[in-house]
């Protein structure tokens, strides 16, 4: 078995036989090795077209590319999707993180907007090939996403990754903006005061807006120097209050308030 996979690699194509269908894979024989079935394809990775039950009937031969090899295992991954669309699948993985892509809004779902690519083939299925998910689209919090992108308008978005699950280019348009909260705590030191709106209450504390787009947690234990039961006992949305910054969090983007400190 070992030798037979030594010489696989990922980017190769394959094929053979299916052997068996679950919910959680489809299993394959290789061709050249029939001793048993080495090959296995996620659910996801079968088809972006057809239901599994179509596209991978037991007995039925198939073509997919190598995703991963696991000789411990004697394991090779497998997406029949990329040799469904090849011309997709190739655009897609030559793309790398940062790159700008421009596009057309094609759509605008519950879920994120499809964003149909200047570049590269159509997709088989949905109506583009770049997908924005809801918080890549602004660095604010939006009411609608309206506010940022409609059917037909022009954007350029950074690609951040291939989605092999759906035959996407995952975007983000908001990173090709400045980031506010960046920019806002360049100048802001722990013990500084500040005063802004509360926008959200939360079980464990209440969100203030700060400036515009960047947004402080004030915990339930910095509302008030007593004992607090609920955030709605000391503030209400909409009030604004004056908080002082307990912390700065450069990476995960937090800024931490306090509103018993500046009272």
């Amino acid at each position: 078995m070992r030798s037979f996979l030594a010489p696989i690699q990922v980017g190769d194509v394959c094929s053979g036989v299916v052997a068996a269908t679950t919910r959680s894979e489809v299993t394959v024989t290789l061709d050249g090795f029939a001793a048993r079935p080495l090959g296995v394809v996620g659910p996801l990775d079968v088809s972006w077209q057809r239901r599994t039950a179509d596209a991978a009937a037991v007995g039925r031969r198939v073509t997919a590319e190598v995703l991963s090899v696991d000789l411990e295992e004697g394991r090779v991954g497998l997406s029949m999707a990329a040799t469904e669309n090849p011309e997709l699948w190739a655009f897609l993985k030559r793309l790398r993180a940062g790159r700008r892509l421009a596009g057309t809004v094609a759509a605008v779902e519950s879920f994120g907007v499809f964003v149909s690519l200047d570049e590269g083939p159509d997709h088989p299925v949905y109506p583009g090939v770049g997908f924005i998910t809801y918080p890549e689209l602004s660095w604010r919090r939006l009411e609608e996403v309206s506010e940022v992108v409609e059917v037909g308008q022009r954007v350029c978005c950074e690609f951040l990754q291939f989605d092999t699950w759906n035959g996407e280019a995952r975007l983000s348009l908001r990173a090709t903006r400045p980031d506010p909260f960046l920019r806002f705590v360049e100048g802001t030191a722990v013990g500084r005061r500040l005063t802004g709106p509360v926008t959200k209450i939360l079980p464990f504390g209440v969100v203030v807006q700060v400036a515009e787009g960047v947004e402080g947690l004030v915990h339930l234990s910095e509302l008030s120097a007593g004992p607090v039961g609920a955030p709605e006992d000391v503030v209400r949305v909409g009030e604004e209050i004056t908080v002082v910054v307990t912390d700065v969090d450069h990476e995960r983007r937090r800024l931490s308030l306090s509103l018993r400190a500046a009272t």
